[in-house]
């Protein structure tokens, strides 16, 4: 068992062991090069801003990795409704509200469902002060706060498999046809773990030659990533098992919970309450740490039920003024700041 640690937020280094050992590690290093890095193909010159999330998709298909290529200028003016996600109803009345008073049901679209519906998102919008609203005799009106802007410009999906077997290959293989068939995004990539031969055994694999493979390796501080197959260019507007109206809904829907949830929302269904959590720097990524099984965990393994959990002591939330709370607390502050930072892109 690891001693006793300090009330501070608990943050370290570590070079045991690159991510790549456990999924979940590797996927955390991933997000962190794409934010820094995206996109992998330098001669693709862009000034669109990644907004990288992760375990993000729909009924039918969830991605480990999806990078938002954002317009800056959008994405600035995006920061109006807030840092929050805005699901499928608050996004219908904040992209159809009117820039002067009117009726709601006047100025938003049939939503093809009951106006009961529409009216509880107008109030949640309110609320949200993502819209303005008022009342006019019996009728609620509403009015726009800004623009809702187009910030979204490409959305591009990633599946990280460290060590790609044969077995894993296959079950890969589908999902990425799948991904290539509907077309929801505009690419797909596989990104794996280098393993030093002439040709990645990724290559060998049978997966769509649609799909781009990323070469990631961890030999420094901050990861490398070396792209050994582009990706083709996939068409979202076409219909395919999806209409591209469908699509287009359903893109700005990701790209909102993309925008909301970033990829460190990790920390929100892990323990950084417990005494033994800890981040550690791994490959320029913060990466989970547990001191009492001493070993990167999983998402899954870090829950309340498990034998080694913890609860930090009393005295560590109490120290200081104004009372902050302990060194879980510093955790979730230091990841949110780092989540928002992304958001605000350079001048």
């Amino acid at each position: 068992m690891a001693g006793t640690r300090s009330s501070g937020t608990r943050v370290g280094t570590v070079s045991d062991g690159a991510p790549g050992d456990a999924e979940f590690g590797f996927e955390l290093v991933t997000c962190r090069w794409a934010e820094r890095a995206w996109p992998p193909d330098s001669d693709r010159e862009t000034d669109a801003v990644p907004v990288v999330a992760r375990q993000l998709g729909t009924r039918k298909r969830r991605w480990d990795t999806v990078v938002v290529e954002a317009d800056p200028a959008g994405l600035a003016a995006r920061a109006a409704f807030g840092e929050r996600t805005l699901d499928s109803d608050l996004l219908h009345v904040v992209r159809h509200a009117p820039a002067e008073w009117a009726w709601y049901r006047d100025a938003l679209p049939d939503p093809g469902y009951p106006w009961r519906y529409v009216r509880a998102a107008v109030h949640r919008a309110a609320d949200r002060g993502v819209a303005e609203t008022r009342r006019a005799g019996n009728r609620i009106e509403i009015r726009q706060v800004a623009p809702y802007p187009d910030w979204v410009r490409r959305i591009v999906a990633v599946e990280n498999k460290p060590d790609l077997s044969a077995s894993a290959a296959r079950r890969l293989g589908d999902q990425l046809e799948h991904d290539v068939t509907t077309a929801l995004a505009d690419e797909v990539w596989v990104a794996t773990a280098a393993t030093g031969e002439t040709v990645e055994p990724a290559l060998l694999e049978d997966l769509p030659v649609e799909a781009g493979v990323l070469v990631m390796a961890f030999d420094g501080d901050d990861p490398e990533a070396r792209v050994a197959w582009h990706p083709s260019a996939l068409d979202p507007s076409a219909d395919t098992s999806l209409s591209a109206a469908e699509k287009a809904t359903t893109r700005l829907e990701l790209a909102e919970r993309a925008y909301g949830s970033g990829w460190r929302s990790y920390v929100e269904t892990m323990r950084p309450d417990c005494r033994w959590f800890e981040l550690r720097s791994t490959s320029g990524a913060f990466v989970p740490w547990c001191a009492a099984m001493e070993c990167h965990q999983t998402a899954g393994a870090c829950a309340g039920d498990c034998p080694e959990f913890q609860p930090e002591p009393p005295s560590w939330r109490t120290r200081g003024w104004p009372i902050e709370g302990g060194p879980g607390k510093g955790i979730q502050r230091l990841l949110a700041r780092r989540r928002r930072r992304i958001r605000e892109p350079e001048e």
